[in-house]
């Protein structure tokens, strides 16, 4: 938590001066009252820095209006809207959302000097200062967001007894103190009823974070639902707990109404409260929490994925098993076990034809993650053309594969029309698999598997950028005689000139497909 410092001292303001301009002693709500600023001395003020552009904002305002609606009956805290609108008409639709007072959207010159006072560099932006007008934080988005109005009165004392609890409660956790919150001692099925959390006591627990619209929250559910099918069937003493992050009621009664497993109420405050507690990253997280009520493993979500009911029961010991079966799968890998699944044992080239994997086996093989739609996919292609050609000329037992993330049919044609090599076919279902087996979460990906079918690296796009067809063939022995005998040395302006001209290529043209974000030289799901 930053405090906001003058002179290597917390910096302190005379509300009226702060707040009022030669010509204006009032601050307005959004019905047009006039509020004096005299009336707020001694009251504990937030100063909101916010906008109706600003998505981050819109999604952070209701927050800031559940905490200020419970908080303003003591009658000690008001919060001070000031725009960054560009126009009245999106100022007065923003503030009309908005329960607390506003700097009038015509003092722009008040507006300004606020956010340069308060050195705003990014919205949303709160500053809490306390009765006399001394800065208490400038953190008060972060506060609000994990804490809501525990938070309050939002003094550094007060964020460090809440983190000192939250110690406290991670030493003593049970199933208990994990779910229950206030007077709510349940949790709930998918037909409604009750189920005391009580009866979670003494089972293994998993406590999924969905949700119900995000596409990998989508795909994973149906892996889950047969584990915890499986599970169930034998008898074991495994429950699932939903902890749903929908804002959407119908989607989330949808989603959930088929389900066989527990769930919190939506938008139960315990919710928020247990994404900061599991400091959550990513979707799904499955944590699984034992049967003495301790955190046996923080997500479990990739090992069901890839190894569904035989993770169970989630222990150290079944861990440390499934990564000897996994580096025994690995030593015994083979370009079969990679690409062949069911009847699929085929990839395809030009014009369709198909391609029998057999007839791959002994060639070195890259496997080449890519979309159109990515730009740094796009900027990477020419590079990648002239050297598989190089390579190719040069020795024939080498191929390469394009695996797609394009959005439909006519995009990958279009895409796959510019490379000379082999493909998978448009929404193949092996894609699903080589993406976990390879752990693929950016694109483009490069991935060098040798001539005996074992991975040489996930790390050939880099390699090839760098050193071209002289890469080949990925083994760790040419690798380090290729480092040695270039000792390339780096300019480090030429550097940081090159990754920015590729920043700006990246941002133009193309829209990144649905669940991924491009940043820079790498596009990444969401």
């Amino acid at each position: 938590m930053a405090d906001v410092v003058e002179g290597g001292a917390v910096a302190s303001h005379d509300v009226q001066s702060l707040l009022s301009s030669p010509d204006r002693d009032f601050l307005v709500r959004n019905n047009g009252d006039r509020v004096k600023v005299d009336s707020l001395k001694g009251k504990k003020i937030g100063l909101y820095f916010s906008a109706s552009w600003c998505g981050p904002c819109q999604r952070f305002t209701p927050t800031l209006a559940e905490v200020y609606n419970e908080l303003s009956p003591k009658g000690d805290l008001e919060i001070i809207f000031i725009s960054a609108d560009e126009d009245e008409e999106s100022f007065s639709g923003y503030f009309s959302k908005m329960p607390w007072l506003a700097i009038p959207f015509s003092d722009s010159e008040k507006r300004d000097s606020l956010d340069e006072l308060f050195e705003v560099r990014g919205i949303p932006h709160l500053v809490f200062l306390d009765g006399t007008g001394t800065v208490l934080t400038d953190s008060g988005v972060e506060i609000v967001r994990e804490y809501g109005v525990e938070g309050h009165p939002f003094t550094a004392e007060r964020i460090k007894e809440l983190k000192d609890q939250e110690e406290a409660a991670k030493r003593n956790q049970s199933v208990t103190s994990i779910l229950v919150d206030g007077s709510r001692d349940f949790v709930v099925s998918s037909d409604g009823k009750k189920v005391p959390v009580a009866e979670l006591e003494g089972k293994t627990v998993g406590l999924y974070f969905s949700l119900s619209i995000y596409k990998s929250c989508i795909d994973f559910t149906p892996i889950l639902l047969d584990v915890h099918e499986k599970l169930k069937a034998k008898g074991e003493r495994f429950e699932i707990v939903q902890i749903p992050l929908d804002d959407d009621e119908e989607s989330f009664n949808q989603a959930f109404g088929s389900m066989p497993w527990l769930s919190l109420p939506l938008k139960d405050k315990k919710c928020e409260k247990l994404v900061r507690y599991f400091e959550l990253s990513t979707l799904p997280t499955l944590v699984i929490i034992g049967p003495d009520g301790k955190t046996l493993h923080s997500n479990v979500a990739e090992t069901v994925e890839e190894h569904g009911v035989e993770a169970y029961p989630f222990t150290p010991e079944k861990f440390a098993e499934l990564a000897e079966i996994q580096r025994k799968k690995e030593e015994s890998q083979t370009l079969e076990s990679i690409l062949v699944s069911g009847d699929r044992d085929f990839v395809i080239g030009k014009e369709g034809t198909k391609i029998p994997v057999l007839d791959l086996v002994g060639k070195t093989v890259l496997l080449y993650f890519s979309a159109h739609w990515c730009p740094p996919c796009r900027d990477f292609l020419p590079v990648l053309t002239e050297a598989y050609e190089k390579i190719k000329a040069k020795n024939n037992a080498f191929e390469l594969i394009f695996i797609s993330s394009d959005k439909d049919q006519a995009a990958f044609d279009n895409y796959y029309a510019q490379m000379p090599w082999l493909a998978l076919p448009f929404g193949d279902e092996r894609k699903k698999s080589l993406n976990r087996k390879f752990k693929v979460d950016g694109i483009p990906t490069l991935i060098a598997i040798g001539p005996t079918g074992r991975t040489l690296t996930k790390e050939a796009r880099n390699l090839i950028s760098e050193h071209g067809a002289d890469a080949y063939p990925f083994t760790t022995e040419h690798l380090k005689k290729l480092e040695k005998s270039t000792k390339i040395e780096l300019d480090e302006e030429e550097d940081e000139e090159d990754d920015k001209a590729a920043g700006e290529e990246a941002k133009e043209g193309g829209e990144a497909g649905e669940g991924w974000v491009c940043d820079g030289e790498v596009c990444y799901k969401a």
